[in-house]
């Protein structure tokens, strides 16, 4: 990873946002509707490539065709940024058909979240370039106003240097941590373990997120992240939310003890640990720069980025 990677150019009203397929079909089309009417809403344009429903079984194509897609929307030059329709599962399967270096050649910004997080990780440790954690198309609409609002901040420049303060926080280990920002899907950045895309976590701030898994899958993977010495040398560590993907308020609840119980015991001293930080597959799910820096403020409950810790294309 770059000591200061770059930070695609900011979006202007009127400009073409991207959108294809990484992964998985969208099997809602009302949901997928909802977020193309709220991106035309912000004022922007919206440019599919490739399919957004029919899929060879649980992929929206194959992996030649879902690749071909990206990179047919990355080298348009009238498309400024891409968002993904969804995860699912797919995009591990990607990585070894891509020319990373392609992507700074003609920088832009790749938003979304999920399965999308192996993507996301993998552009800024081989692209070297800033890309945004943030809702998918089919999950946009239904977002709460905040989540979809920090989206088109980020995208336009307008949310970089912005303390985030959010309600409902827990703070398992005090302290105040500086980083740069990674990670996401737990479950996608486990299977980046050992493989020639997996990266170092070493004075980051690491986020970690899931959904529709169970407790002992959860203990599982973090249990691996520790075992692999993921969980060492951090500058802090977000946890979003941790759900079974039912609407089991009580249940979700002890779910997300569960995992905090399980950090606390798995986690090295020195760094800052949050809980109930407000990303993942719920309605809440802010938007953030995945490669900028940022400071966990323990004391205050603030995360600030720092947008002198990127480089701006001239």
């Amino acid at each position: 990873m770059s000591d200061q990677p770059y930070l695609p150019p900011a979006l202007k009203p009127g400009d073409t946002i991207g959108v294809f397929c990484p992964a998985g079909p969208a099997r809602d089309r009302q949901r997928l509707q909802e977020g193309i009417e709220l991106i035309r809403a912000m004022g922007f344009t919206l440019k599919l490539s490739g399919p957004t429903e029919c899929s060879t079984g649980y992929l929206a194509g194959t992996d030649e065709e879902r690749a071909a897609h990206l990179v047919a929307l990355w080298r348009d030059p009238e498309v400024k940024a891409i968002l993904a329709v969804r995860g699912g599962f797919g995009c591990l399967r990607l990585l070894d058909r891509l020319d990373w270096s392609m992507f700074r050649r003609s920088p832009k910004f790749l938003a979304g979240f999920s399965d999308v997080t192996v993507l996301l990780n993998t552009l800024l440790h081989r692209g070297e370039l800033v890309s945004i954690h943030s809702p998918v198309v089919t999950s946009l609409g239904r977002s709460d106003k905040a989540s979809a609002t920090s989206l088109f901040s980020l995208l336009t420049g307008t949310r970089m240097a912005e303390e985030i303060q959010p309600r409902g926080l827990e703070i398992l280990r005090g302290g105040i941590g500086t980083g740069r920002l990674v990670g996401g899907n737990l479950t996608s950045l486990v299977h980046l373990l050992a493989t020639p895309w997996d990266h170092t976590w070493e004075q980051c701030i690491l986020l970690l997120e899931d959904t529709n898994e169970p407790l002992y899958r959860l203990d599982r993977m973090l249990t691996q992240l520790a075992l692999a010495g993921r969980l060492e040398r951090l500058a802090g560590l977000l946890l979003g939310t941790f759900d079974s993907g039912r609407d089991d308020s009580t249940g979700n609840l002890r779910l997300q003890e569960g995992v905090w119980d399980r950090v606390m015991e798995l986690a090295k001293p020195g760094y800052p640990i949050w809980a109930g930080f407000p990303v993942g597959h719920r309605q809440r799910n802010i938007a953030l720069p995945i490669g900028m820096k940022a400071v966990m403020d323990s004391a205050a409950g603030t995360l600030t980025f720092l947008p002198e810790s990127v480089r701006t294309f001239s």
